[in-house]
């Protein structure tokens, strides 16, 4: 399934535009383009939000027809279980999470016994964890602890962007990362010059214009046909004014949307 999370709404979230958009406000959205599902990813408003405010927008999403996954960082047992409780309330299935969190770093050995402790948890609430791929775990360590652990609740939520500035190849990530994938962030990436040539700047392109490989993606993952859910994210940089930005943005997530429902 195609979905839409906050990052595809990060500008119109941000309290750089006049009105931001509410959360509320992203599942309409999200409704209006025809999109069934939505992941709540590193939204940090969710975790401030009030039992009633909660319950509001969970029911927002129902009375909407979407699906809802979340996301957060980090394998704190405590936060965890916290978002074993959002994923409840939401009916979410899927947790989307990173093994390190701001303020814990667990040596992977740890994470091996944190793991092992919260996944019956996860596994009788039917939910799944899915530990994402970026630079601060080599892909090989991040596999290494997957399998090490052992549980079907457990996998990969795949972003090929993100290991890059680990020195890793994209495509490398996704043959790695292949068997163990359960969820998939969607974005494409590309460098540019710097002004002067001194250096590049890596960031976000349109879908299909940058150096993602997607094809090669959906051919060694096969998302669809796994029933492993295709998140759209984007790295838009600022365009100069909230107007600019925020329109920028809705036309990346059309193109994306587009790029994917062609290429099923």
């Amino acid at each position: 399934m195609i979905g839409l999370g906050t990052y595809a709404f990060f500008w119109q979230h941000s309290a750089r535009v006049p009105e931001p958009l509410s959360l509320v406000g992203a599942f309409e959205r999200t409704r209006e383009l025809d999109v069934d599902l939505f992941q709540i990813c590193d939204y940090a408003p969710l975790l401030e939000m009030s039992d009633s405010e909660l319950d509001d927008a969970a029911a927002a999403a129902r009375s909407l027809g979407l699906t809802i996954e979340l996301g957060t960082k980090g394998i704190d047992p405590a936060h965890l279980t916290e978002f074993l409780r959002l994923a409840d309330l939401f009916d979410a299935e899927l947790v989307r999470s990173m093994v390190y969190s701001p303020d814990f770093r667990p040596s992977l050995d740890e994470a091996s016994r944190i793991l092992d402790d919260i996944l019956p948890s996860f596994d009788a609430a039917g939910v799944t964890l899915a530990l994402e791929t970026y630079e601060q775990v080599p892909t090989a360590d991040l596999v290494g602890l997957i399998e090490r652990v052992g549980s079907d609740r457990l996998g990969i939520c795949l972003d090929p962007a993100n290991v890059v500035a680990g020195l890793e190849l994209p495509r490398d990530a996704v043959e790695r990362c292949a068997p163990l994938t359960r969820n998939v962030h969607v974005k494409d990436f590309a460098f540019a010059r710097q002004d002067g040539w001194v250096g590049f700047t890596y960031s976000g392109a349109p879908m299909g214009e940058g150096l993602h490989d997607y094809p090669h993606l959906l051919a060694t993952v096969t998302p669809e046909a796994r029933g492993i859910n295709e998140i759209v994210e984007h790295w838009l940089p600022w365009q100069g004014d909230p107007e600019t930005t925020v329109q920028a943005e809705i036309a990346w997530t059309t193109t994306t949307l587009d790029y994917l429902r062609r290429n099923r």
